[in-house]
């Protein structure tokens, strides 16, 4: 899998096939994921680069959300 932050994020698959990913709230998370590969990242900091000055009453329920549609879109692999 590649990922492009250039530009409109995205995902590729191996074969160079574009992942279906959803709005830019997705979008955004995965590129603070691909931005420090390999290192942990805590909630806290996710919120903050994802909705930024407006973060929802459950931050943390929204994140988690957020990651699991991000698990669903990439696939196990």
């Amino acid at each position: 899998m590649r990922y492009g932050i250039l530009g409109t994020t995205q995902a590729l698959r191996d074969d160079g096939t574009a992942v279906a990913l959803g709005g830019a709230r997705l979008r955004s998370l995965l590129a603070a994921l691909a931005l420090r590969p390999g290192r942990a990242r805590a909630a806290e900091a996710l919120i903050d680069e994802i909705w930024e000055a407006e973060p929802p009453a459950d931050a943390p329920g929204a994140l988690q959300a957020l990651v699991g549609r991000l698990r669903r879109a990439l696939g196990h692999d």
